[in-house]
């Protein structure tokens, strides 16, 4: 008997073995027989939908190499092309590129490619269609040709600013709204207690959307030769059909996809290939890849305590507090690390998890690893905490800045509960057991101590942010007082110190890790990319960090990103109007984005 269990397990240890040395041989036989670059060919890429910053890696589709394009990539992908004899040109077809931000970053990729002597060309069926397509439009405007279908049309017809205000919606159903902020432009309580725009929230609104417009007419007027009163006269008459957009000179033809491809792939020649950004990004390898090692670490989404996570519902995902703090420190102890670059992009949230990060990223100076901050849509309240202790901030012209104050507040909805009939009675021990009861509102003590904590981070948050940007605290809180700015108006105040995107950023990370212009950079993200095995096993429950640092450079696994869009779509209608997201005890430091219509 005991012959026959060595012999079974003998047998079994040599089907294990065989089994592995079988996945092994199918692993090498796929990547040898894995496609390579064509050696004609033109890339290819689609704009339908805006691309995501970043993608956590806890998800078993990103294991496995499906995670979505990011913005990164086509950046990435562009400035590979631009060297490569092989590539000869660019069609993208644009639908809904993303923010003010994203379409920035993306028009300097496109300028950048073209720059290198390189054709690029936009096309889309029309640009709106009977809507509003001037983001999608100021994008293609940097591109060499732009060409909509004979039944196309081109909505450069302006943007607009949305916010709504559920005041009087809250007092029929008996919520009361307790709230208090620090200063006058912090306006993200006003969606609950104001019904229209105040003076300050106007004024502050306008100058964010003039700064915004005028960008947009520059870029265009730039990209399509004409003078900047020309291109407000042509929105103003927009939108444009066929023709008349081609007359107007926003269009250089009618064309439909299968006649602008037929017209590259002759250009490019006998032989000439199609190829997704993505899929040559693959093939022939990132650019910044040999080199000094700099650390890139994403600080994306709401700030909260904890892990970073997505966010199922809203699609969006959470900068976790203790991830990217935890990050930081890897890319300290890290000896081959020199500089690190930190791309920011958040409305803000906790105060306590904004102060982590920040912490992390003083300790990171102080250690002899210089921090260059990258923003992207936006970097504000919580967001723009994070980024302000660092040695350089960028921001693209469109970026949404600053917005340095502070909110707090609770919802009181006892009288919305005795509607249905539903009363609440409540016992307490402690004077303040009650602060947070969304039964009872603030007693005068109470709110004396509430309006005590605002004024005390905001004089932190301004205090800190006035220490960082080497500016007086009466200036720095001149400026602040809860207000966004662009990018643009933000570099005139000094809350940042340069224009661009990752381009510009990793000039800078050049510049202050004392390397040459053009020193040849490793990027490696940080927390490093999870093996497929680890994300599958932690999508099982298991646990294989050895301590904290490991343990919170990790992320929460969350559901599928493309879950349900429909809920998604009522949920960011409830998110406006703060039912939806967490309570506000966890975004003291946030600002969210103006909807904007463009």
């Amino acid at each position: 008997m005991k012959r026959f269990f060595i012999g079974a397990l003998a047998f079994i240890g040599a089907l294990s073995v065989l089994f592995v040395v079988g996945v092994v041989g199918l692993l090498m036989l796929a990547s040898a027989s894995k496609p390579g670059v064509p050696s004609n060919l033109v890339l290819e890429l689609d704009l339908q939908q805006p691309l995501p910053e970043y993608t956590l890696d806890t998800s078993l589709a990103g294991a496995f190499g499906d995670a979505p394009t990011s913005l990164r990539d086509v950046v990435e992908g562009l400035e590979q092309a631009g060297k490569d004899p092989r590539v000869k040109s660019l069609v993208v077809r644009v639908g809904q590129p993303g923010s003010s931000a994203q379409v920035q970053e993306l028009r300097d990729a496109v300028k950048a490619f073209r720059a290198t002597g390189k054709r690029a060309v936009a096309y889309a069926d029309g640009f709106g269609e009977a809507g509003n397509g001037t983001g999608a439009y100021y994008l293609a405007s940097a591109f060499d040709s732009v060409f909509i279908q004979p039944s196309g049309d081109v909505g450069l017809t302006g943007l607009a600013l949305e916010t709504p205000f559920a005041r009087d919606a809250f007092e029929k159903f008996g919520v009361k709204a307790e709230y208090g902020k620090r200063a006058e432009f912090k306006n993200a309580v006003n969606t609950f207690t104001d019904n229209a725009y105040g003076a300050a929230q106007r004024e502050a609104t306008e100058a964010y959307g003039g700064s915004l417009f005028r960008q947009v007419v520059k870029g265009v007027a730039e990209g399509r030769k004409l003078t900047e009163d020309e291109v407000r006269a042509l929105i103003d008459r927009a939108p444009f059909m066929g023709q008349k957009a081609v007359d107007a000179k926003l269009v250089d033809g009618l064309r439909y996809r299968d006649e602008i491809y037929d017209e590259l792939k002759q250009q490019a020649g006998d032989g000439a290939q199609f190829l997704y950004v993505d899929k040559y990004l693959e093939r022939a390898g990132r650019p910044n890849q040999t080199g000094t090692t700099v650390a890139l670490i994403y600080g994306v989404g709401e700030v909260l305590r904890g892990k970073s996570q997505s966010n199922p519902l809203s699609g969006g995902q959470v900068m976790g507090g203790d991830t990217v703090a935890a990050a930081f420190r890897k890319a300290v102890e890290d000896p081959n690390v020199k500089a690190i670059l930190f791309r920011v992009d958040s409305p803000g949230g906790s105060y306590s998890a904004s102060d982590t990060v920040r912490r992390e990223v003083q300790r990171a100076r102080e250690a002899g690893k210089p921090v260059i901050v990258s923003m992207g849509t936006y970097a504000a309240s919580g967001g723009y905490y994070v980024a302000m202790a660092a040695d350089k901030i960028v921001a693209q012209p469109g970026t949404l800045t600053g917005s340095i104050g502070v909110y707090n507040g609770k919802f009181v909805t006892a009288d919305f509960w005795a509607k249905f009939g539903v009363n609440f009675d409540t016992i307490a021990f402690g004077r303040n057991a009650t602060f947070s009861s969304t039964d009872l509102d603030f007693t005068p003590e109470q709110r004396t101590q509430f309006e005590a904590e605002l004024d005390d981070i905001y004089l932190d948050f301004t205090s800190r942010a006035a220490q960082a940007r080497n500016m007086p605290l009466e200036k720095l809180q001149a400026v602040a007082k809860g207000r966004v700015w662009t990018g643009e108006d933000a570099l005139e105040r000094g809350l940042v110190d340069a224009l661009g995107g990752y381009a510009k950023a990793l000039e800078l990370v050049r510049e202050a890790a004392k390397l040459s212009k053009d020193a040849p950079v490793r990027l490696q993200v940080f927390p490093r990319p999870k093996a497929t095995g680890q994300v599958l096993s932690e999508l099982l429950g298991k646990n294989d960090a050895d301590n904290s640092d490991d343990d919170a450079a990790g992320a929460q696994a969350g559901v599928a990103p493309r879950v349900l869009e429909q809920v998604r779509a009522v949920y960011r209608v409830g998110a406006k109007l703060g039912l939806t997201e967490q309570g506000p005890e966890g975004r003291m430091l946030y600002a969210p984005m103006p909807e904007l219509r463009w």
